[in-house]
């Protein structure tokens, strides 16, 4: 069965760093964009940065721009979310999501943030920043 799963949420300090990653069972990331989203409660889910796993362009929102580094991993067909100096405004559950075969604008995915039958998505993890 084809699925990603994040890993790594947690609750974590003001200005502390935290990692998450996605990882990809049952099909390789080969050839698709992975992005990561998150969600504030009441709110709408937004992208927050996305990568093409073939050559490694990213996209990145601009209120993670500077702070949040998306990175992969081709033998463990991974991708990571790297998240530092982490504020309370932060706090959300982060998904990530697979779009592919042959998808290569990693901006393309994350804005506007929508969903096909042919995704995969993730059931997401809490990442919660405070003191």
């Amino acid at each position: 069965q084809a699925q990603v799963v994040e890993s790594g949420g947690g609750l974590v300090q003001p200005g502390r760093s935290l990692t998450v990653s996605c990882a990809a069972s049952g099909f390789t990331l080969d050839n698709y964009v992975i992005g990561w989203f998150r969600q504030f409660p009441g709110k709408d889910r937004e992208g927050v940065a996305c990568i093409n796993f073939n050559d490694g362009r990213t996209y990145y929102a601009d209120s993670v721009k500077g702070r949040f580094t998306i990175s992969r991993d081709n033998a463990k067909n991974t991708v990571f979310l790297q998240m530092n100096n982490l504020q309370p405004e932060d706090t959300a559950v982060y998904y990530c999501a697979a779009r592919g075969p042959f998808i290569t604008q990693p901006q393309a995915f994350c804005v506007p943030v929508t969903r096909t039958p042919q995704d995969h998505w993730g059931q997401g993890t809490w990442v919660t920043v405070s003191s």
